[in-house]
């Protein structure tokens, strides 16, 4: 017999929602992260994602794998254009070349493009000692030595931190809060009481009903849990929606997860074409595989394991 204890809880996806957040709330990452950096960009001027020549520049950067790198271009208050480089590191443990691979990137967009480069590391993980914030090399009194701005998530987890992050009115603290929770809770009863808690958050900070949608989302990928604790945070939340007269996740989709959870297929099916048959044919066929159903996705992962062509996945 299997207890509720023992049942699986699904692996978190962690770059998927670090993305999707970054791209819908990039001044306010910054404006909660890296306030110095968001106080000197001219906002009025808009800003603009440049994944495509990120992928160009550093393709062929040996220095290990990437975590939710974004590249985005900006204008500064004196009217000068500047780019920035966002590194968030999720995985758990430490890893030596995290410094290294920050000036590699740096160096490349620089030399590629002309414009002055800002590299920001986001932290995820749980290691208090790994704080990476430099790279130094020298040869023969040859040296580089490369500084960049740092965030460590978990320094926010503290007596004083954690009340700041509930009482900010920032919507980006929420995601925050959630990879905090979902990177430092085992127990899948005490992770489920934390994402309903965050979600609560939204409703009593009073926000639109499309960001409460759209952080559902991210805070839903981040906190996965077993089944039947699933189902379980799900009718609480209906319940707590009702009694607020806010049915925005019970209308969106019945439980408001479906399209996340295919978006969450559809993400890694898209990320295994690209590792075995390149970023060419990943995106080619992102439209098709973002259009289709959860049946036909799962059927499609299934057969990328044998395919020796991007065809053969779909015949």
């Amino acid at each position: 017999m299997i207890t509720e204890s023992a049942e699986p809880t699904p692996r978190s996806d962690h770059d998927s929602p670090w993305k999707e957040a970054l791209e819908g709330y990039f001044p306010e990452f910054l404006a909660l992260l890296f306030p110095r950096i968001h106080a000197d960009i001219d906002w009025s001027r808009g800003y603009q994602f440049l994944d495509k020549e990120f992928q160009q520049i550093v393709r062929d950067a040996a220095t290990g794998r990437r975590y939710a790198d974004k590249l985005v271009g900006v204008h500064r208050r004196d009217g000068q254009p500047a780019w920035v480089l966002v590194h968030v590191e999720v995985q758990g443990e430490p890893e030596t070349a995290f410094a290294e691979r920050m000036f590699v990137y740096n160096h490349k967009i620089r030399d590629a493009h002309d414009v002055p480069v800002a590299s920001l590391a986001v932290l995820a993980d749980t290691d208090p000692c790994f704080r990476p914030e430099h790279y130094h090399d020298d040869l023969w009194g040859c040296s580089v030595d490369f500084r960049f701005p740092m965030v460590k998530l978990i320094d926010w987890d503290t007596p004083e931190g954690w009340p700041a992050l509930e009482a900010s009115d920032n919507p980006f603290a929420l995601v925050v809060m959630a990879q905090i929770r979902a990177k430092s809770t085992k127990d899948a009863e005490t992770r489920k009481a934390w994402k309903f808690r965050l979600i609560r958050l939204m409703y009593d900070r009073g926000y639109a009903r499309t960001t409460i949608l759209e952080l559902f989302r991210v805070i839903d990928w981040m906190i996965r849990l077993p089944r039947t604790l699933e189902d379980a945070f799900l009718q609480e939340l209906y319940t707590y929606e009702e009694t607020k007269q806010m049915p925005y996740v019970i209308s969106a989709e019945r439980f408001g997860i479906e399209k996340g959870y295919r978006q969450g297929e559809a993400d890694l099916l898209l990320w295994q074409i690209e590792n075995k048959f390149g970023a060419d044919s990943a995106a080619a066929l992102r439209e098709r595989i973002e259009a289709a159903d959860n049946e036909s996705l799962r059927c499609w992962s299934a057969r990328i394991l044998t395919a020796d062509t991007p065809d053969a996945i779909f015949h």
